[in-house]
């Protein structure tokens, strides 16, 4: 099977393509070439500029792919751009959308693929249900051959917090610094972490899987943790008991919008992922990374290699400032 990922080297298609790889398949990455590409010549690389159609027609020549696979499509006319380019060279188009494109807040916990998606907190979220529309119109009008693959928080080469980290060592060093870290709500919320590993079988189980065509998936884990228990193992992972301030969500994302969208559209709400579809799909798929394990392997993938451990001090800035205001108002 001959694969095309758009992207290919982030913290999910790393671990997707690793895992392509080992069954087999051709798996060609098209992106800027920017960043680091661990697999060598295991992959074949396409140089072009995602955003420029002219740029990605030229590079692509006359080639054709059994599955195309966007990692890095955020608005509808990113699609609409692969189905003008790819629409007569592929028999699968995969879009990576979000889970956090699911109903906020969620009229019920369980979250299934019929799940309604609206998302009033986070344009992020509004502008993948705009993409997952499109492409639902160009399956239904022109055949174009779409699955969508909606993953919730997932991790490998970053740190899964919901404040204070994602590909930077920031959070880390606050815990062993024994610095406060901020926990939204009272932390007993429930959630769903999945290592990018876990996340790849499910995903490449759908590649070339004739069935799934006009689907839509999650993949996620089926544990299920509080944001307490999350930042524990994080505190473990970094080698100390974390000092957590619980505060209210809303009052956090009165700091930051970004924090309206990752909290109120998203972390601040219990949710459990119902994985019967992909199970049904790709049968045998399950998750076998806990997460107090999983994170004390990113951990030691950012200490492998000094220059990924960043300190961001306006996340340091952000986290103190809001922390402090709070304490005076509590």
């Amino acid at each position: 099977m001959k694969i095309l990922f758009i992207g290919g080297t982030g913290n999910i298609s790393i671990a997707c393509t690793r895992l392509a790889l080992e069954k087999g398949y051709e798996v060609y990455h098209l992106n800027r070439g920017k960043t680091e590409n661990p697999f060598g010549d295991s992959v074949k690389s396409i140089l072009a500029d995602v955003n420029d159609r002219q740029s990605i027609t030229k590079a692509i020549q006359d080639l054709n792919f059994d599955v195309v696979a966007n990692f890095i499509a955020f608005v509808p006319e990113d699609v609409r751009r692969d189905f003008e380019i790819f629409h007569s060279r592929i028999g699968q188009y995969v879009f990576i959308s979000s889970a956090s494109a699911y109903q906020k807040p969620p009229s019920h916990p369980v979250i299934t693929e019929s799940t309604p998606l609206k998302n009033p907190f986070w344009q992020y979220s509004r502008d993948k249900i705009s993409c997952e529309n499109s492409l639902n119109d160009l399956y239904r009008d022109k055949g174009f051959p779409v699955t969508i693959i909606r993953p919730s928080l997932t991790y490998d080469t970053v740190i899964p917090a919901a404040i204070g980290s994602w590909d930077d060592f920031t959070l880390i060093d606050r815990i062993r610094k024994g610095k406060k870290i901020i926990v939204h709500g009272d932390g007993t919320s429930l959630w769903t972490i999945t290592h990018s590993e876990d996340f790849a079988k499910g995903f490449i189980g759908l590649l070339g899987h004739q069935q799934a065509i006009g689907h839509s998936f999650h993949i996620t884990s089926d544990e299920i943790l509080t944001w307490n228990q999350i930042y524990q193992a994080i505190g473990m992972a970094a080698g100390d008991i974390p000092e957590m301030v619980h505060i209210p969500s809303e009052f956090i994302a009165g700091f930051d919008d970004f924090h309206t969208g990752n909290l109120l559209g998203d972390k601040a709400h219990s949710v459990i992922f119902d994985n019967s579809k992909i199970k049904a799909f790709v049968p045998g798929f399950q998750a076998l990374i806990p997460f107090k394990q999983g994170i004390k392997r990113t951990v030691s993938w950012f200490e492998r290699k000094p220059s990924r451990m960043r300190i961001v001090e306006g996340t340091n800035d952000f986290m103190d400032q809001v922390i402090e205001s709070y304490l005076k108002i509590r």
